[in-house]
């Protein structure tokens, strides 16, 4: 039942929340009105803004730009195969030759498989002769500069096996007094001996022999040229040293022997993983004469053995935290240095221009206050209970 009078509602102001947060604040912030500005500064702003964007350019660089990292560790994958690449001419024909690979485990070197063998002639036309040397020119400095290049080499992905031998632009008018033996052998991961002597060989139960009853010491000619010699499959930034090698022989009994450490690599970039092989090599060449002493078989025999150590190639970047970090630290530690810098600038100027007075705070213009309405903040209350009427 209603008396008539108006009823009277209470409401509680606890205050404003944005206000407490404020004090807070531990990062004060300058009125525009207290702040000074000058010349120096301005200049060693935007000094300061260029040298914070080239750094940062170059950090983004540097960061995109990815390095290689080589680690070594034991080859314990002993079930792994090997496989040999090979593209050798010898100025020998084909009848009067034989090759294939005989290792320390005395298996049939048949069971490996068999190389062709292809009739051609030795002297190369003028558009292979200009391939073949630039090609051997170009293998000669990889060879030469490699620790100084590799890096650009990985990364642009240089592959060496990228061009072959251009087909014949002449064909002699004479029989074939070349052969090429070329194709690609899977072999047992041990140590091996693939050689290319006169006869056809004859395998036997613990080996085998090459029969050449019908040739006489004028038909021995192992001059050759190497176009490809390599382990495993192609992969870029990995460099063949014997590619692009060619030897004369000064005689008819030479022996040519190549010994080579076959190191397994695994290539691991953001694009792919490859399992391969590198190699190094060491030459021996001599002519043999059983008269003075200097014995052997004529040929060119390439005894290869595989290391015991794997070497792993990871293409790696820094972490996504730490270019953040560098950053932040790039443009922090410029802004304070820049800081500094204009603050030791303005102190010398005026130390030199005798400007010691100190400079007078301007006045503000007189506050208008109403009479029913206080804005100092100190005596602006505002209770805790304000009385509403209600009609």
């Amino acid at each position: 039942m209603s008396t008539g009078q108006p009823e009277k509602v209470s409401i509680r102001f606890r205050g404003s929340k944005v206000s407490k947060l404020k004090e807070l604040d531990l990062f004060p912030k300058v009125e525009d009105t207290y702040k000074e500005t000058s010349k120096v500064g301005g200049t060693l702003s935007l000094v300061s803004f260029s040298i914070i964007a080239w750094l940062i350019y170059s950090e983004i660089k540097y960061y995109m730009d990815s390095k290689f990292v080589f680690r070594f560790a034991p080859d314990a994958d002993i079930d792994e195969k090997l496989q040999i690449n090979v593209d050798i001419t010898v100025a020998m024909p084909c009848q009067n030759l034989g090759a294939d690979i005989l290792d320390s485990t005395n298996q049939n070197p048949y069971m490996f498989g068999q190389l062709e063998e292809e009739d051609t002639w030795y002297e190369l036309s003028p558009n292979q002769r200009i391939h073949f040397e630039n090609k051997q020119h170009f293998n000669s400095y990889l060879r030469e500069e490699y620790h100084a290049i590799k890096d650009l080499l990985w990364r642009r992905s240089f592959s060496q096996t990228s061009n072959d031998m251009p087909a014949r632009s002449h064909i002699p008018n004479r029989p074939h007094d070349a052969c090429r033996v070329h194709g690609s052998l899977t072999l047992n991961k041990v140590a091996g001996n693939f050689h290319i002597t006169a006869g056809k060989s004859l395998n036997l139960p613990r080996g085998h022999i090459h029969l050449s009853p019908f040739m006489s010491e004028e038909d021995y000619n192992f001059t050759h040229r190497i176009d490809r010699l390599s382990f495993g499959h192609p992969s870029p930034g990995i460099i063949h040293p014997l590619e692009g090698d060619e030897y004369i022989a000064s005689s008819h009994q030479m022996l040519y022997q190549y010994f080579i450490e076959v190191v397994p690599t695994s290539v691991r970039t953001f694009l792919r993983s490859i399992e391969t092989y590198q190699y190094s090599v060491k030459e021996l060449n001599r002519p043999l004469d059983h008269g003075h002493g200097s014995h052997g078989m004529p040929g060119i025999f390439f005894k290869y053995d595989v290391a015991a150590l794997r070497v792993t190639i990871n293409q790696e970047r820094d972490h996504l935290g730490m270019f953040i970090a560098k950053l932040c630290c790039i443009v922090g530690g410029i802004y304070v240095c820049s800081g500094c810098i204009s603050r030791i600038i303005l102190m010398i100027v005026n130390i030199i221009c005798c400007r010691w007075e100190k400079p007078t705070p301007q006045k503000s213009a007189p506050m208008t206050v109403t009479p029913n309405l206080v804005l100092n903040e100190k005596n602006f209350t505002i209770p805790d209970i304000l009385p509403v009427q209600l009609s």
